[in-house]
């Protein structure tokens, strides 16, 4: 449209309903240093009224539908399901606080308040709920990836001003920094006439550039150690990886699975069945903009530094082995299939279509390509990839221990 915004759509006519999903291209890695936490807790106050609309939720459940939202370190995504015969509602909400929030102090204050409870709950009252704050700070420097997406400290949020909230409104969510998805039982001319006579008057705005330092290369290993009350040892390992996007990424994304997706997993038969060692045991990637972590996530069955020194020694001598030797054909083909089988899946309904056909054009994507990398693997690539990514010089490892 003029105003920037990109629709994209997908018809289904097996379904009555119709999904809404729009997509903001500003997160967590946005937020000032000294004031964590702003996108998600603007994710909430997205809810608390717009320029014409006091109650949001009242509306669209009045229409026959729901809707939630969620927030990343680079993006925020909000989204509603309703009959399709309601369509326009959904999309006059959507284009209402997109135009402009009605900014109401009540507003700030209610939302202040479950934001910072909800981080009380989830990393001051749970066990293991200060661990992603310390990992990110040991596996980041500078860049801003190094906070969660729920914030430094809730004081941050404390602190937030209603010309905070405007700041951060009028520079990050304009039409031109967002895509917006429709897909349910309605064509393509009936979404297109709808978004044009509720969006095309929102006026393009200017989207805040991004002002950070990317983070330095690693050459030296990482470790902290750190105890609370927690049942068991918990070990956190990371590498350094590549972006979203890259050769390297979708690489990092099959050894994951490749390592511990499924029953016949390397982790799960060699190292969970295998040696007594560990309750739990995963390897997964951040899945981030820009370059990120590969994950190795573990709780112990033993207790000190000897247990854990063996668990991390068996997590290293298999990463290892993945460098040195190639994955038999089989086993990389059974981790593309079973990619490609959980992505079909997954996709069965109007609202999950919505969320990838929306991330898809983000990236600048067609959706039914998705596949397409990681089908170009070879066993030799992949032991490659993981020579390089398991470079023991640029591992961060995090021990939890039991007080």
């Amino acid at each position: 449209m003029p105003n920037g915004l990109r629709m994209v759509h997908v018809q289904d006519t097996s379904t009555t309903m119709v999904a809404v999903n729009t997509l903001y291209n500003v997160g967590a890695r946005d937020e000032h240093p000294h004031l964590t936490g702003m996108a998600h807790l603007f994710e909430h106050l997205m809810f608390g009224g717009s320029a014409n609309i006091a109650d949001f939720d009242g509306r669209l459940s009045a229409a026959g539908g729901n809707s939630n939202a969620w927030t990343s370190s680079d993006f925020t995504n909000f989204y509603c399901v309703l009959p399709a015969v309601n369509l326009s509602t959904a999309l006059w909400l959507e284009s209402d606080r997109m135009l402009r929030l009605a900014f109401s102090d009540r507003a700030l204050e209610v939302q202040r308040s479950v934001v910072i409870e909800e981080f009380k709950q989830v990393c001051l009252n749970r066990p293991y709920g200060d661990m992603e704050h310390a990992f990110r700070s040991l596996a980041y420097t500078v860049h801003p990836y190094r906070t969660p997406v729920i914030g430094k400290d809730f004081s941050h949020i404390e602190k937030v001003t209603q010309e905070d909230v405007r700041q951060w409104f009028y520079s990050h969510y304009s039409p031109g920094n967002a895509v917006l998805a429709i897909s349910g039982n309605v064509t393509f001319e009936e979404a297109v006439e709808l978004v044009e006579h509720y969006y095309s008057s929102i006026p393009s705005r200017h989207t805040a550039p991004r002002e950070y330092g990317q983070e330095p290369p690693q050459t030296t290993p990482r470790t902290h150690i750190m105890s609370g009350d927690v049942p068991q040892t918990a070990i956190r390992i990371g590498f350094p990886m590549e972006r979203y996007g890259t050769r390297g990424y979708f690489e990092a994304d099959t050894i994951s699975d490749i390592l511990s997706n499924g029953l016949s997993s390397r982790f799960y038969r060699k190292l969970l069945l295998g040696t007594g060692m560990f309750t739990e045991l995963d390897a997964s990637i951040m899945g981030s903009e820009e370059p990120g972590l590969f994950l190795i996530s573990a709780k112990l069955t033993g207790r000190g530094e000897e247990a854990e020194q063996r668990a991390i020694d068996a997590i290293m001598e298999e990463l290892a082995l993945l460098g040195t030797e190639e994955p038999a054909p089989r086993e990389l083909r059974r981790c593309v299939n079973l990619l490609e089988s959980n992505r079909t899946f997954s996709n069965l309904n109007c609202l999950a279509v919505a969320n990838t056909i929306a991330m898809a054009e983000m990236h600048g994507e067609h959706p039914d390509d998705f596949i397409l990398p990681y089908r170009a693997h070879t066993p030799s690539s992949i032991s490659s990839a993981a020579g390089t990514l398991f470079n023991p010089s640029r591992a961060n490892t995090l021990i939890y221990r039991p007080r």
